[in-house]
């Protein structure tokens, strides 16, 4: 979760850390968001994984298993990065290279990589995802109930969140 947990408005956000429409997101809107209602205590966003292939669920495992502190960053990152290691030939040796900045030790990245729990979590977020808000599509969000979808430019955002403060 980003943001104060006692925020009146929460966005839970569902994407996929290879959709480069969620990428945006996370280096535009998200930025503007964080100025404009995060920073003053108004929202909250909570990330859900909804992977849309392999890569994006081996990162998303990976970005489980670094410290709760350290989290949003390495989001972050991961989706800066996205161009470099979502086309690799082996995603997975890239991503590793970040989940080493992000001081997961080699002996951890393999035990969250074949880890069956982590996994179950991040499917069933998505499942959940899909069943109570019929996410077909990333970056999907949820604020305070109601459905929001694609990258929307912040003033699009703002009416929405606006509409939620009390």
């Amino acid at each position: 979760m980003i943001g104060d947990p006692a925020a009146p408005v929460t966005i839970v956000e569902y994407s996929s850390l290879t959709c480069p429409h969620c990428a945006a997101f996370h280096a535009t809107t998200l930025q503007d968001i964080k100025a404009r209602y995060i920073d003053q205590g108004q929202v909250k966003i909570v990330l859900r994984h909804f992977p849309l292939n392999e890569p994006a669920l081996v990162a998303a495992k990976l970005a489980e298993c670094v410290a709760p502190e350290r989290y949003a960053g390495f989001v972050d990152v991961l989706f800066r990065s996205q161009a470099e290691w979502g086309t690799m030939q082996d995603p997975t040796e890239g991503l590793k290279r970040y989940g080493r900045l992000a001081g997961l030790s080699d002996d951890k990245m393999q035990s969250c990589l074949t880890d069956g729990a982590i996994e179950e979590k991040i499917l069933s977020q998505r499942l959940e995802g899909s069943r109570a808000f019929q996410i077909d599509s990333t970056p999907t969000f949820i604020v305070n109930g109601e459905k929001v979808t694609g990258n929307l430019p912040i003033d699009d955002f703002a009416k929405v969140i606006d509409a939620k403060l009390p």
